[in-house]
This record gives C-alpha cells, structure tokens and sequence, in this order.
C-alpha cells in the first residue's frame, strides 16, 4: 500500500509472514535441527553502510515481561481457548450466508495463546465478542487472500523500497519504515496487499516475547499525489484494528508535511482512541530506536540504501526460514489450537498460565516437559 495510507495508521497507539507455506499432514517427531541459512543480514556487513535487514535486536535492547493475568482473566482465556478447540468450519467470506468451509492447519496455527489474549484484550475480556472477532478474522484472511500474497506478486510494490524492514527497537520490536516518496505504483488493492504483507512479515521475525512493531514514518520529500485517499485510508484502519489488534507498539512521524496532517485528520474519527497515544510526531527517534539500528534520516548511524536485488531476496529467505521453524515447531508439539508463540518462536515450550497450575507438585508430564526445553 501506499507507505503514505500507512501512515495513517499511527495516530496515536501505545502497542506472521504467510509465505504460501502450505503445513503438511504429517507431524514431526521433533524441531527440526536449525539449518544453516544461506541470506546474509546487516550484522555481518562491516560498515554502517547497510543493504540487508538485521537478524537480531541490539545487545542494550529489552523486552518488557507481558503483564500477570487476574484469576478472573485467566479464567476467560480458558473458556475462550475451549470455544476455539470447538471450531470447525468458517464462512468462506464476509457475505450474508456465504458457505462455510473447513479449518486449515494454517487457521489453528493463527489460533495462538497470545493471539486469543490480545482479542481478549481488545474486546475487554468479553469471551463471545472476542470469539466472534477471531472467527470473522479467519474468513477475513482467507477471503483477503493472504496465502496467496507471495514474494513474487508483491515484489513489484516494494521494487523502490517504499516499505523496509529493518532492525529493532529498544523493546525489541521490529521496525517497519515507510517512505511515501518512493511510491512507484498507481493507486489499487495491491498496495493495501503489500502492506499486509509487510505486516505479517514483521511480526513473524519478532523474537520470542515480542508481540509489536514499531512504525517509522518519513514523510520528507513525498508529494499530496503520493498520499493515500481517504477511502484507502478508511480500509486500512478497518483492517489493523479488526484483524491486527495489539499490534502496533509504536508510531514515529517525521517531516510530516500540512496536506499529510489534515488526511490523519480526516480519518482521525476511524482510529482506535487506545491507538493514538503510540504515535510521536518529529521527536528524537533515537530515544526509541538504538543508533545502531536506527536509519540516519531518523537520527540513527546507519547509512541505509535501498538495494532491491540484495535486499529482497535476503529478506523473503529470512522470513521463509522463521515461518518454516515456527511450524515445524507448532506440528512437533501437537498442533494444538493456543499453542505458545513464545515457543513457536524458538523459546521455552509454554508454561500453563496461573490458574492451571497445579496445587501440589509438577505432574510427570510438567517434569518431562522441563527435560524437553527447546531453547533458542
């Protein structure tokens, strides 16, 4: 999409590559040994003249512990957790009385303990709005056609690098920046698709514990022609906060020009009030981002020249990689519905939460699991 629609997106918010990786039937035994990859990464490049996007956050980075659950909050995941195991089949599309269709391996692997809470979060712990809103989320992805989103029909959109993914934050978030000014294709859906894209692109490279993005924005040098039209605009925000909620963790603006600030302004009303107090205009972003890994148009060090023969092919290796563990690891623990994120993402296997603890000792399972910790 239009980097500058996507701006749009940041108002002010506090806070997965779907290759068409189609998961086989088949379990596995265990993860799969970590293959050596073959793409390269900024960290490897010696200078702070860059081409390829960072593998791991930098060594100051964090990452803030997610917050303890009440009894009472912990007891709605596990009614919501049991009404999703119940799921079978989903309206093919949004349409009043559209066939149903059978759920995919790629529907309950959406279907993580993180997920179903930041639902939860998002409709105030309200279990049925929350389930409706997953499963309007599934017919969403599917009649979207994320799957079929791949590398090569999107390629086309970022030829000019008007979206990159490029280092962390300091809570460890990945970043995504967006340069209206290298728009280089007419207004279409195709530009919303790259977006998503990017967006689930973003988020499955997050390490272990990290459940946001943060969103830099730089308007310098981009034209009003090169902006969104609030009808895009409009779709964009409907998108990110029904079928991305808790996602964004942070909005950094520059060089916003006067025609950019009266569009935010006209799709202000669409935006999500818990959204736009994550959204900081002209600030100093290296208070946000490490210098090592933050571009120098946002006061960072690093000399970022967008490079699309050495850039792409690296980033579309990178993700193909971490979507490919993240399901090997989903099918050798069970292909289970609310399976951990923080596992899937090469961390400890899931604890229970508070309230399914047991009061006496670990069972033998529980024992068996500590002995069977996968670790990054």
């Amino acid at each position: 999409m239009s980097t500058a629609a996507v701006a749009t997106i940041p108002e002010e918010a506090p806070e997965t590559m779907n290759e068409k990786t189609a998961l086989d039937e088949t379990p596995s035994a265990a993860p799969a040994a970590a293959a050596k990859t073959t793409y390269t990464t900024a960290e490897s490049e010696p200078t702070n003249t860059k081409t390829t996007p960072y593998g791991t956050p930098a060594a100051s980075a964090t990452i803030p512990s997610p917050p303890e659950l009440t009894a009472e909050q912990t007891a709605k995941y596990t009614e919501l957790l049991e009404q999703c195991k119940t799921i079978t089949t989903i309206p093919a599309s949004s349409a009043k009385d559209a066939a149903k269709v059978e759920l995919t391996d790629i529907d309950r692997i959406f279907m993580t303990k993180e997920c179903l809470l930041r639902y939860l979060r998002a409709t105030k712990w309200v279990v049925a709005d929350a389930k409706k809103r997953i499963e309007a989320t599934l017919t969403w992805r599917r009649e979207w056609g994320l799957e079929a989103h791949t590398p090569e029909y999107i390629e086309i959109e970022n030829q000019t690098g008007k979206q990159v993914i490029f280092g962390f934050d300091n809570e460890s978030r990945p970043c995504l920046y967006l340069n209206p000014s290298k728009q280089n294709t007419e207004k279409s859906e195709r530009q919303i698709q790259h977006l998503t894209f990017m967006l689930e692109r973003v988020l499955e490279i997050a390490p272990p514990g990290v459940e946001t993005l943060a969103l830099l924005i730089d308007f310098k040098s981009a034209t009003a022609g090169q902006n969104a039209t609030p009808a895009q605009g409009k779709q964009v925000m409907s998108i990110l906060q029904n079928h991305y909620p808790e996602r964004l963790g942070r909005a950094l603006i520059v060089n916003i020009p006067w025609w950019a600030k009266a569009f935010l302004n006209l799709i202000w009303p669409f935006i999500d009030p818990i959204t736009r107090p994550k959204l900081k205009y002209n600030e100093d972003m290296s208070l946000h981002v490490p210098k090592s890994h933050l571009l120098k148009p946002f006061n960072g060090d690093i000399d970022f020249e967008y490079n699309h023969a050495a850039y792409w092919p690296n980033f579309v290796k990178l993700c193909q990689d971490r979507r490919r563990e993240y399901e090997e690891r989903w099918k050798a623990n069970g292909s289970q519905i609310g399976e951990s994120e923080f596992y899937l993402k090469g961390g400890e296997k899931s604890k229970p939460l508070p309230s399914q603890a047991p009061a006496a000792g670990p069972s033998v399972e529980q024992v068996t699991e500590e002995i069977q910790k996968v670790t990054v």
